[in-house]
């Protein structure tokens, strides 16, 4: 897939199943979507089918791994083949205690060396491009030191350094959350929201090293700011704008020059949503969990509330997805419906 002018759609735990990435798709036919973090070892020993299957039709779409176990972390990408992801993106990037904790994700900064080895063990195992997706920094606890000491990996050379080393393994592509990662004391969602902003940094990256891929990623909620960051770098990765206003991804296409929008309309995207409930409730019996990443479809619009009444569970008896969806065109304003 080429790497001018890409916009993707961030990894978010509960977020970005596969129903939420086939939502999306009717929106955007560009935009690359990624799965949920999983881990390495989920995927080794757990249901494979159940965290790994997706439709064609989200393509071009981003297995999401964490790990810090070289040979397992190699495994899964193995035993991932078979599925026929884009792409393998390696989280060096969360910050949450349970996974930092593990000796995963943000925490990983500290040790481009092992980071390296890692990609060299999975560049083994697939021919598909791996990807990294990491903060700017961190500071907390050592994990992986036998005594535990106060990691500050904050300053602009740290970053530097560690995108060298990691580049030395074959990565050419870095995807940079454009805030540090406090690894004690925050949640991940302050996590996302108290660290300040260092745009600057990444841009930095990229004028440095030219011949790598630089995405940027962090508080970008508009196409003018996804505009800006283009002049200064590869690409640029959105978070939850994705989930809390989905329908402005219908501008991300317009974004390639040599695409045209889809531009379908609210009424088109949820006709289209019904067709694929329906087979999901006839292959599943169920659909409780497709629609709960849908709700902000009609955002900061008239029927926002009512759309969301409509598909948020308990559902009424005898009522299954589908027949909910067909509710909404019933319901729901028509000019608000017929937008585009």
């Amino acid at each position: 897939m080429s790497a001018k002018t890409r916009i993707s759609i961030a990894p978010m735990v509960d977020i970005t199943d596969r129903h939420f990435r086939y939502f999306c798709r009717l929106i955007t036919s560009k935009a690359v979507l990624y799965t949920e973090m999983i881990n390495s070892k989920t995927i080794i020993y757990g249901d494979k089918k159940r965290h790994l299957d997706f439709d064609p039709f989200e393509k071009p779409v981003v297995l999401q791994i964490a790990g810090c176990n070289k040979r397992e972390v190699a495994e899964a990408v193995k035993i991932a083949e078979e599925w026929d992801y884009d792409e393998i993106n390696l989280n060096v990037g969360c910050p949450s205690d349970r996974v930092s904790g593990n000796q995963m994700g943000a925490a990983l900064m500290a040790y481009p060396e092992l980071v390296a080895e890692m990609v060299e063990a999975m560049k083994k195992e697939s021919k598909k491009p791996i990807t990294i997706k990491h903060r700017i920094g961190i500071d907390g606890t050592n994990v992986l030191s036998s005594t535990l000491q106060q990691v500050v990996f904050n300053e602009y050379e740290d970053m530097e350094r560690f995108v060298k080393i990691v580049s030395q393994a074959g990565v050419k592509h870095f995807i940079v959350h454009a805030r540090i990662a406090i690894l004690e004391g925050l949640s991940p969602k302050e996590n996302r929201e108290i660290p300040p902003l260092r745009y600057h940094e990444v841009y930095r990256l990229k004028e440095k090293l030219p011949q790598l891929i630089v995405e940027i990623n962090g508080g970008v909620k508009s196409i003018d700011a996804i505009n800006e960051h283009l002049r200064h770098v590869d690409g640029v990765m959105l978070g939850r704008i994705a989930y809390e206003d989905p329908f402005m991804l219908r501008e991300i296409d317009g974004l390639y020059k040599e695409s045209s929008p889809l531009k379908r309309s609210r009424r088109e995207i949820i006709e289209a949503l019904i067709n694929y409930v329906q087979k999901i409730e006839t292959d599943l019996g169920t659909s409780t969990n497709l629609l709960r990443n849908v709700l902000g479809l009609f955002a900061n619009q008239r029927g926002s509330r009512k759309w969301r009444q409509l598909i948020t569970p308990p559902w009424p008896k005898g009522y299954g997805g589908a027949q909910l969806l067909e509710e909404a065109l019933k319901v729901l304003p028509s000019d608000i419906l017929d937008d585009r």
